[in-house]
């Protein structure tokens, strides 16, 4: 009697099974499509890193069950073309270590830091990973390209929820909540290409921090009750940061600093952070459009001395007024413009209700070649009048107070 292969195949894997243990098994099933290579099961193996061995050198699949794994050591990622999937929240991989170290570390084998030891396209997807707040970093990414982290969560950690260094290609962190780490929750040191997308941000230091990157695509973002700023951009350039909901942080909802240039911030809600909404430092080139400040205390928008070569367009400033005379909260202050001896700024069709002080408050030294025109105002004060060496034209006043 002839058995079909398939069924040798399967009867074969169960000898292998009983004789070598199941450690052995996801190696031997066969496989009939050419070029497939079998998963690697993480319940196979008596621990995490055990199973993260296991991937071949040439890459491959880990797959992690249900469950809580406490480790002590962080797990180490060391080849190209890994995935790393779990089984949604249900994944809990817990860094009790209270030492400073991170709980996954993904780096090239040789650990030298140069453009010759990097690793390509890994990515971390549907699992939880927390730490303590003596702990390290949740996820270290150090020069790997194309790093694709999408579906995790990231918590309670001592250092940076993420912290991407050098991953100069490509990389990707999207619909992912990171919550609750001591420093940042996610920081971009030297990368290039990057999408931010989707995800949530809270209660972090700073939410986001990008040092020394270009071409930033920050689009759809949660961020809130950060204990610093939302989110913080130094030598930041060329990017853009849209349709993102900024919000009740203790510091300043954006920061703009250090020599960023050429950036797009459009379409965002700045509301309720206590030190200001966006604070453009050290800026310049960038454009400013279409955002909602509502119900900012201070500064909603401020262009500091070090600043200049600025557009800001069609933006709204506004108290939470709901029509027939009445607002939503009345103990809520909105705030509009800070000018302090910045130049080159156009201010253009933008509208400013109730905020307070001023609609345009005028700081420092003296503000030169500003184009205020074409602006509404209603039931607001403003500075704009006393702008010299500038155009100021056209604007539509009513209930000024």
């Amino acid at each position: 009697m002839k058995l079909n292969k398939n069924i040798a195949g399967l009867i074969l894997s169960s000898v292998f099974c009983l004789i070598y243990g199941t450690e052995s098994l996801s190696q031997t099933v066969l496989l009939r499509l050419p070029g497939a290579q079998s998963l690697v099961e993480a319940g196979d193996y008596s621990s995490l890193q055990q199973a993260i061995n296991a991937i071949p050198q040439s890459g491959g699949t880990l797959k992690i069950p249900p469950g809580v794994f406490e480790i002590t050591e962080p797990l180490v990622i060391d080849k190209t073309d890994v995935t790393i999937q779990g089984s949604g929240t249900a994944t809990h991989i817990k860094n009790i270590n209270d030492e400073g170290k991170s709980a996954i570390i993904i780096q090239h084998p040789s650990k030298i830091e140069n453009r010759k030891n990097e690793l390509w396209r890994v990515n971390l997807s549907n699992l939880r990973i927390t730490g303590n707040e003596k702990s390290g970093h949740g996820i270290e990414v150090r020069r790997i390209n194309e790093i694709f982290i999408n579906g995790v969560t990231v918590s309670y950690h001592g250092g940076d929820g993420i912290h991407l260094y050098y991953c100069f290609e490509d990389p990707r962190i999207s619909n992912s909540l990171i919550t609750y780490n001591k420093k940042s929750g996610l920081y971009i040191f030297a990368c290039h290409d990057i999408v931010v997308s989707a995800n949530h941000f809270e209660e972090n230091y700073d939410g986001v921090h990008c040092v020394n990157s270009p071409n930033l695509c920050m689009n759809g973002n949660n961020l809130d009750d950060h204990l610093g700023s939302a989110i913080v951009l130094e030598r930041t350039l060329i990017s853009v940061i849209s349709g993102n909901m900024i919000e009740q942080c203790q510091g300043t909802g954006m920061v703009v600093d250090k020599d960023s240039h050429g950036n797009t911030i459009s379409s965002n809600i700045f509301t309720n952070n206590k030190s200001g909404g966006l604070d453009l430092r050290d800026a310049h080139g960038c454009a400013v459009s279409a955002n909602t400040f509502i119900n900012m205390p201070v500064n909603a928008l401020r262009i500091g001395p070090q600043s200049g070569r600025i557009t800001v367009t069609g933006n709204n400033f506004s108290n939470n007024y709901i029509g027939e005379g009445k607002l939503h909260k009345k103990e809520l202050i909105a705030s509009g413009i800070v000018l302090e001896g910045t130049s080159d700024v156009c201010i253009v069709g933008n509208l400013f209700s109730g905020v307070r002080p001023e609609a345009l408050t005028l700081q420092g030294k003296p503000s030169k070649r500003i184009n205020f025109t074409a602006n509404v105002f209603t039931d607001v004060t403003s500075g704009h009048k006393q702008l010299t060496n500038s155009v100021v034209e056209d604007n539509l006043e009513q209930d000024l107070k």
